[in-house]
């Protein structure tokens, strides 16, 4: 794998972002979801980067990217559409592909049906609906309000390895790189995720953040939805649904995971390869 690691400032914040793959080859927003970072690309950024450019941001909050001083404002799907304008406009891009897991499929159909409309040509929704299931929401903030902290790497690791099961099958190095590049130790010496607790105050805030109807029926661009087979979030019905409203979407069922699938086997990489690619 190789990528370069960089910050900018992006609507008075500092975002952390890694970039893959050739700088004039076309380029794939790849966006994580709600407590998670950026470096869950890293297998998706790896497999396209010999033909495609591909950003990994870090969402305010998390990661490396610096954590909101005003968390009740900026913890919200619009001020990370400020966000994601404000980096693609000082990287100087002008059209390219989204691929979006969970809250980062939030964010890319809110930036297509807003500032980014006309920029983002394909957009890929992993395990993510303009409508999300509440009793899923309610089961994802619970425990990512409340971080644990482990003495040990190791004790962490498990952790994921239960919280982080529907995400199916990974391989023992792929479960330890995301332990590793998503840890902090706190100042007592424990290890715990890396990401400001107070981001879970959207759902406090703005409960109705994820309820995007209005902008999904705006779209028309070609939309590649993938959920997981056993997912809680994204219902069957709502699934059902993006097929025949606004930019009615192609939906692939993704077996063996729930919320949300990995984007980290060949089959599921090979599907947004071929999307972005217009297969």
């Amino acid at each position: 794998m190789s990528f370069t690691s960089h910050y900018l400032a992006c609507a008075g914040r500092e975002i952390h972002y890694t970039d893959w793959g050739p700088a004039d080859g076309p380029v794939v927003i790849a966006w994580h979801g709600l407590a998670r970072t950026g470096r869950d690309m890293d297998a998706l950024a790896a497999f396209l980067s010999p033909r495609y450019r591909v950003i990994c941001p870090d969402t305010i909050g998390r990661g490396l990217s610096q954590w909101s001083p005003e968390p009740d404002r900026e913890y919200c799907l619009d001020f990370y559409v400020q966000l994601a304008t404000a980096l693609v406009d000082q990287l100087g891009l002008g059209r390219f592909h989204w691929v979006g897991t969970s809250m980062g499929g939030a964010i890319g159909t809110v930036a297509a049906a807003t500032t980014l409309r006309g920029r983002i040509e394909r957009l890929v929704l992993n395990d993510n609906g303009p409508s999300l299931a509440a009793p899923a929401i309610a089961r994802i903030r619970a425990y990512a309000g409340n971080p644990q902290a482990f003495d040990t790497v190791t004790e962490l690791e498990q952790y994921f390895r239960q919280v982080y099961r529907p995400y199916g099958w990974l391989s023992d190095a792929q479960w330890r790189l995301l332990t590793e590049t998503s840890l902090r130790r706190l100042p007592d010496g424990r290890v715990t995720p890396h990401y400001d607790p107070a981001m879970v105050r959207q759902f406090v805030n703005r409960p109705d953040d994820y309820e995007r109807w209005t902008e999904w029926d705006s779209l028309s661009l070609p939309v590649l939805c993938l959920r997981g087979e056993d997912s809680d979030l994204l219902l069957v019905e709502t699934a059902e649904a993006m097929r025949v409203r606004g930019p009615c979407a192609a939906v692939a069922t993704i077996p063996g995971c729930g919320h949300a699938p990995a984007l980290n086997v060949p089959a599921q990489l090979e599907l947004v390869r071929r999307f972005i690619e217009g297969g």
